[in-house]
């Protein structure tokens, strides 16, 4: 079982958030276009640990496991978030690249009770990175008229 082109398609949405934030300045970090939900910041912030994160989730980490992680990482300004985006993907690639075909097809559940293969999770991890570009996307261009002009599939 080959992951690269389901890698191959992380990586370009990992750029185009990357791309996204190139618009940004650190002050954009603080705008809340929605009382009670995330910021823009601190949607990057998740954004930025999703790969690590997923990965976690995808070996079978435990709920005060996942929270010890949350609580050890910050990425305060996009410099930051854009390392930690970088950073996290590059040892998702590099992790998932050293699985052999049966710890890919082998089943692992998470602390809420979910049950995938890991290269199920990996299409999870994709999944959830282009949802939350997609809320991105959408925060900037309806709350902030801000279009970032990135093209966001290839």
């Amino acid at each position: 079982m080959n992951c690269t082109s389901v890698l191959h398609q992380i990586e370009i949405v990992v750029s185009t958030i990357i791309q996204i934030c190139d618009t940004l300045t650190d002050e954009d970090l603080q705008k809340r276009p929605t009382p009670d939900k995330h910021s823009i910041g601190e949607l990057l912030e998740h954004i930025a640990v999703i790969c690590a994160a997923d990965w976690r989730i995808s070996q079978g980490a435990t709920l005060a496991e996942m929270e010890d992680f949350y609580s050890s990482v910050s990425y305060p300004t996009l410099d930051s978030i854009k390392a930690g985006i970088l950073d996290n993907f590059a040892a998702l690639k590099h992790n998932y690249m050293n699985l052999t075909d049966e710890q890919l097809l082998t089943e692992t559940t998470s602390y809420w009770g979910n049950t995938c293969t890991r290269y199920e999770w990996l299409l999870e991890i994709i999944a959830h990175l282009y949802h939350h570009r997609g809320q991105l996307h959408a925060m900037l261009v309806h709350c902030y008229n801000k279009d970032p002009k990135v093209m966001l599939f290839e």
